[in-house]
């Protein structure tokens, strides 16, 4: 995974921030363990905030370029980036399951182990 496109990486080595616990405000009741992110909260903020803008605009690219004083070129440019950035996360994430694949015909993983491991990606 690109790192210049993504926004959920540690400030201070640079490796995958992930969430392992979400707690509910109202009761307290707590969910623990390994908690993958949507894609589109792995978006950096812009590309979110251009998300949430194209949603609310009714899917109006024209209506975008209104709001951001941006020529209609640029906006598709922008969603073209942000789809890109999209493929990037589903194509990162097959490399990593055909890795764990891979280990898994060279041995070096047990069947369970692979499984577990494809469970978690």
């Amino acid at each position: 995974m690109a790192k210049d496109h993504f926004s959920c990486f540690c400030q201070n080595c640079g490796g995958e921030l992930g969430i392992e616990k979400l707690v509910c405000r109202n009761c307290d009741l707590a969910i623990e363990g390994r908690i993958e992110l949507p894609r589109l909260a792995r978006l950096t903020a812009e590309d979110r905030e251009f998300i949430e803008l194209f949603v609310l605009s009714a899917g109006s690219l024209k209506e975008v370029g209104k709001v951001l004083k941006l020529s209609y070129p640029t906006v598709r440019a922008r969603l073209d980036r942000v789809i890109a950035n999209l493929q990037e996360l589903d194509r990162s994430r097959q490399a990593v399951r055909l890795e764990i694949i891979r280990r898994l015909e060279r041995g070096e993983l047990t069947a369970e182990q692979a499984a577990n491991e494809l469970a978690r990606n």
